[in-house]
């Protein structure tokens, strides 16, 4: 029965990296998921869960989930677009965590062999569980898609690792919805004679204290995660 289930999840594991290649090779994957997004846009609580499930998908293909963030911006806002890539992109990160974990091990081994920085992150979370995975979500050095694979490898306890995530990505995801929820705002209102200067005053004031916030959180970040992977870090 093991040796069955062994085999088992080696088939799975290669029919899901060999399906992720193939897309990969024949189609533009950033092109299919804009066009995806305009027809998301008129289908509403359908609609979004829809997007959830695109987002998750985009997840466990390897594909940056920016377009689809900024996508969501222009589509439902900051407030509901930011919920709804929050929700997506954790549960995204989940299960890609659970199939690195448990699927496709030995290959997501092979992805991260020889890389200091993950040898770093993996002897860390030993020590520092999810404050690591909290500090690398902060900081944008660390590629989301990859990382959500890489950290089923690791030591950190499930629930951890997703709530860790969830708080870590938060500052990101708001940052890039903003941007999408501007950039909707501009194409729906062609020059900008839609909406009254003192508007888009507004909303520049909340893109730029976004940003600011943003930089500054993944910075301490960036320091902190150095602190503890560092060459000088504490064992």
């Amino acid at each position: 029965m093991n040796n069955y289930r062994t085999w088992l999840k080696i088939l799975l594991a290669a029919a899901l990296i060999a399906a992720a290649v193939m897309l990969a090779r024949h189609f533009e994957l950033q092109a299919l998921l804009r066009a995806a997004l305009d027809r998301l846009a008129a289908l509403g609580p359908a609609g979004a869960a829809a997007f959830v499930l695109l987002y998750i998908a985009a997840a466990a293909l390897l594909v940056p989930g920016s377009a689809l963030t900024l996508g969501a911006g222009a589509i439902y806002g900051v407030v509901w677009g930011s919920l709804i890539v929050s929700l997506a992109s954790t549960l995204g990160a989940a299960a890609a965590f659970l199939i690195g974990r448990h699927l496709a091990r030995g290959w997501v081994e092979k992805k991260v062999a020889g890389s200091p920085a993950f040898a770093a992150i993996a002897a860390a979370v030993a020590e520092g569980g999810w404050r690591i995975v909290g500090l690398t979500r902060l900081s944008p050095v660390f590629p989301y898609t990859l990382l959500n694979y890489a950290y089923g490898l690791t030591k950190v306890p499930f629930k951890e690792y997703l709530l860790a995530s969830w708080i870590g990505m938060m500052p990101g995801t708001v940052m890039y919805v903003y941007l999408g929820a501007l950039a909707g705002e501009l194409a729906r209102s062609g020059s900008g004679g839609g909406r009254s200067p003192a508007e888009w005053a507004l909303y520049a004031g909340g893109l730029a204290a976004t940003v600011i916030v943003t930089v500054y959180v993944t910075r301490l970040a960036r320091r902190k995660l150095k602190a503890m992977t560092g060459p000088g870090a504490k064992k």
